[in-house]
């Protein structure tokens, strides 16, 4: 347990708003920068714990927004590969040294920030129908970074554009997918000392910063450039994923 002082404060309120902003329309990249930010300041172990009940109230308001436009067999076929990820995932997150861990979540932000550059082209280039096995292994690499990163987004879009989903269908899997996702790291992140419920019910005051921040993003995506958007935010990425690196 670690002492609540104001900058640790307003580092977690900041992540309530920006998971709220992320799900407000103004994109997943912002979301994976939640988990580097917190851990600037605090045990990465402890900051992973406080950012599941953020990102779960986070994904009532996805889920709501995309209601019944999923494909449930997609969600199906990922799911059974991140229950293998989750458990590897967790297993890593105990059993390694603080160190690696965050050297481990600075390498998977690094490769997020790659992908996010390299995502246009490979919307054009993926429209081949994968095998089965293909989504199981899409589905265990998201549960593996989503469990020690939140950062889960890249192997399900690469799987789903694979797929050539039309946009509202992708969006409304993926949300579900990293809904059900979320409740499954509760018993895995409960029996690891991961999640420490009395610091979130502690914290639990700030969690209407997450649909204020649903709000204004849903002001802001239509009145922001978003090119200079995305590449500020990917310049964070880069920035945070260096700083937990080398630091």
């Amino acid at each position: 347990m670690i002492d609540i002082t104001p900058p640790i404060l307003g580092m977690i309120a900041l992540a309530c708003l920006l998971t709220g902003l992320s799900k407000g329309g103004l994109g997943g990249t912002l979301g994976a920068l939640i988990t580097p930010l917190l851990a600037l300041v605090m045990p990465l172990s402890l900051a992973i714990g406080l950012i599941l009940p953020i990102l779960m109230v986070g994904d009532v308001f996805a889920v709501a927004a995309h209601w019944k436009r999923w494909e449930w067999r997609v969600v199906w076929v990922l799911l059974a590969g991140a229950l293998v990820g989750v458990g590897l995932g967790t297993v890593f997150i105990a059993g390694v040294s603080p160190q690696v861990l965050r050297r481990t979540l600075g390498a998977l932000v690094l490769l997020f920030a790659i992908y996010r550059l390299l995502e246009t082209r490979l919307k054009k280039d993926l429209h081949s129908q994968p095998p089965g096995w293909v989504g199981i292994l899409a589905g265990a690499v998201a549960g593996f970074t989503s469990t020690i990163a939140s950062a889960g987004g890249p192997p399900v879009a690469v799987y789903l554009l694979m797929l050539n989903m039309a946009p509202t269908t992708f969006v409304a899997t993926t949300a579900l997918f990293f809904t059900i996702l979320n409740w499954i790291k509760v018993p895995y992140y409960l029996s690891a000392g991961i999640l420490k419920l009395d610091l979130s019910l502690q914290l639990a005051w700030l969690l209407p910063l997450v649909p204020l921040g649903v709000w204004a993003g849903k002001r802001l995506v239509t009145h922001i450039n978003r090119l200079i958007f995305e590449r500020l935010v990917l310049a964070l990425l880069l920035i945070s994923a260096f700083l937990l690196l080398f630091r």
